[in-house]
């Protein structure tokens, strides 16, 4: 896949360092099974350990990516070192939620309640996949098992529904009210009350429900406790990137991380040292996930503008899943793939925790979405009588590529179950 993707990319050659390590000397892309040694990059982790984070804030590693911005040769950039010298990373406090499974054919623990964390903003993917979640609990999608045909198992044309109404309500707020909450207030004063349950049962009667039911095709977004946003919608625009892990140690500590440089290559700009040693780090291209347009067309701010010192909103869904009434951990999940990262992760926690699937049956169920526009399906994953019957309820249904790389790691008896998303290139691994 990595050499597939070289190949076609074309930007990434214009920089000397990237392309004289990531292809030969001809401009071809290296070959499946050439061994690539990122001997700058080695050197630099080594730094790391000994010195902490310091060693990227200071010194020659900091001097080396603000020569890269700075010297651009058609797009230079004003990065300095005290810009880097007085980066922060923040910690903040999980967003948590509890989740209840009624459904009386899913067969995934004895106990059907669920306290379900992730990342608070700026990070959208938590309140968006706990929106989809909650808003589906109030329509009969709880009494929806999935289907099962020769092509194995899928959602069906009535479940797709209603998950594609519920995520076009969860996108249509995610765009109104999320962004980094050191300049964006959340709605009522907190970022639960897009989670609150009241909430959520009323934005779930706005589906039309019944077997026939038409799509809504576009949701407004909400008030939550009452509150109406200052801010103006932020269009949709595309989202790339990321890579995600899930691990549980011999202690019972449990990781969800989810990481990116935003676009696959990033900003195309590699950083070396210069010491002569090959290989070194991407620069991201992060600031895309900030809204293009500061506004819209009546002069009304969108939340995630970009300002100074500002983090832009992202998708990811690092998620760890526990029993409420233990404590237990019963799910670590999470995926790679921009906006799509929230229906990937979604579809997951559903499929194990609604439907009783393991985490490799729930990841190789068929990708779906909705960005609060047309109805996105995984191509040749879905029958021609279920594509036939969404667009009968008025739903504008696009097949194409879906390439998630969920991981998950689940809690199963006395030990543990992993999937690996057959898309891409993870795999599970254990001692």
């Amino acid at each position: 896949r990595m050499s597939t993707l070289l190949a076609g990319e074309s930007h990434l050659k214009k920089d000397s360092v990237a392309a004289a390590y990531f292809y030969d000397s001809k401009g071809k892309a290296w070959p499946e099974g050439h061994l690539l040694r990122n001997q700058e990059l080695g050197a630099i982790f080594r730094r790391i350990a000994a010195e902490g984070s310091r060693a990227l804030h200071e010194g020659d590693i900091a001097q080396a990516i603000v020569n890269k911005v700075q010297k651009h040769p058609t797009n230079p950039g004003t990065l300095s070192l005290a810009d880097l010298a007085s980066y922060q990373a923040r910690q903040r406090t999980p967003l948590c939620f509890d989740y209840s499974v009624t459904a009386s054919f899913s067969t995934s623990s004895n106990n059907k309640d669920y306290r379900i964390c992730g990342m608070p903003p700026p990070s959208s993917g938590a309140i968006a996949v706990g929106q989809i979640l909650g808003i589906l609990n109030n329509t009969r999608a709880t009494s929806l098992p999935p289907d099962h045909d020769a092509q194995g198992i899928a959602p069906s044309a009535d479940w797709l529904h209603l998950y594609t109404e519920a995520s076009r309500l969860a996108f249509a707020d995610r765009a109104q009210y999320l962004g980094d909450p050191d300049f964006v207030q959340p709605p009522a004063g907190t970022w639960m009350s897009l989670l609150e349950p009241a909430y959520l049962a009323s934005r779930a009667r706005l589906i039309a429900a019944g077997p026939d039911a038409m799509s809504m095709k576009v949701a407004p977004p909400g008030t939550p406790g009452g509150f109406r946003s200052s801010y103006a919608p932020m269009p949709e625009q595309p989202e790339y990137g990321t890579s995600h892990i899930s691990i549980v140690d011999a202690h019972g500590n449990a990781l969800a991380m989810t990481t990116t440089i935003e676009d696959a290559w990033g900003a195309r700009q590699m950083v070396n040292r210069g010491k002569g040693l090959a290989g070194g780090f991407l620069l991201n291209n992060e600031l895309t996930d900030f809204s293009f347009s500061p506004s819209d067309s009546s002069g009304t701010s969108v939340a995630n503008r970009v300002q100074p010192g500002k983090r832009p909103r992202s998708s990811m869904a690092p998620t760890l899943v526990f029993d409420r009434a233990t404590g237990r951990l019963v799910m670590s999940a999470g995926s790679p793939g921009g906006a799509f990262i929230i229906h990937f992760t979604a579809k997951t926690l559903y499929g194990v925790l609604n439907w009783g699937l393991n985490a490799q049956a729930a990841i190789n169920l068929p990708n779906f979405a909705s960005f609060n526009g047309p109805t996105l399906l995984e191509e040749n994953r879905f029958p021609a009588a279920t594509l036939n019957a969404l667009n009968a309820r008025d739903h504008d249904v696009i097949e194409l590529p879906m390439t998630s790389g969920l991981q998950a790691i689940q809690t199963a008896g006395h030990g543990l179950f992993g999937g690996a998303d057959p898309r891409r290139e993870g795999v599970v691994r254990g001692d």
